[in-house]
């Protein structure tokens, strides 16, 4: 059978993990960015921390780190990387809880599903300690927002690439992010940073 041109299927079909190990390992960054709609009693008693199971920002942000460093374990073709950081942060509204999450490592591949992971499983914690008071809510508008490191440049959602994409693992980009953990930008009531 000959190669069919996927990186995560080998000349005969069958999956596999790409093959990162004559890369040089190198800082990369990514942060990713989803929300949580919900009923404004509801975003009104998580801002208040009158949600009966208790505060559910910080379960979250556990949640969302714990994730993070257990990609891998979820995604089967992810490799386990060493997360050298995870930051979790949380934007209130009036009808939604926006979550971003940004992870910092230095190897050899990036770590865009760590923070997608981390995003993903902070906003279905929300879900969790909310459920009793709102089982309406809608998690969505989960995106990569920005990814820095490798070969191939820097991505910022809403802007063209520097450079051709990777395709080992949705694109490895250089370039650089100001060390702030930015939260999510949309009108608020507040803000709550790691």
């Amino acid at each position: 059978m000959p190669d069919s041109g996927f990186t995560h299927l080998d000349p005969l079909g069958r999956a596999r993990m790409v093959d990162v190990t004559p890369k040089e390992a190198t800082h990369r960054r990514a942060k990713a960015r989803c929300r949580v709609l919900m009923k404004p009693e509801t975003a009104s008693a998580v801002a208040r921390g009158a949600i009966t199971k208790g505060d559910v920002l910080a379960v979250a942000r556990v949640a969302g780190i714990q994730a993070a460093k257990r990609t891998a374990d979820m995604i089967p073709l992810c490799h386990p990387l060493l997360v050298g950081s995870v930051w979790v942060n949380f934007e209130l509204g009036d009808d939604f809880v926006a979550i971003e999450a940004q992870v910092d490592t230095v190897d050899r591949t990036g770590v865009e599903m760590e923070a997608l992971h981390a995003c993903a499983t902070a906003a279905l914690t929300v879900y969790d300690m909310c459920k009793s008071a709102d089982r309406s809510m809608v998690i969505g508008e989960l995106t990569l927002w920005e990814k820095t490191g490798g070969r191939s440049g820097h991505y910022r959602r809403g802007e063209e690439p520097e450079r051709g994409g990777d395709h080992e693992r949705g694109g490895d980009h250089d370039g650089d992010v100001s060390g702030d953990a930015a939260v999510v930008a949309s009108p608020s009531r507040s803000v709550v940073e790691s």
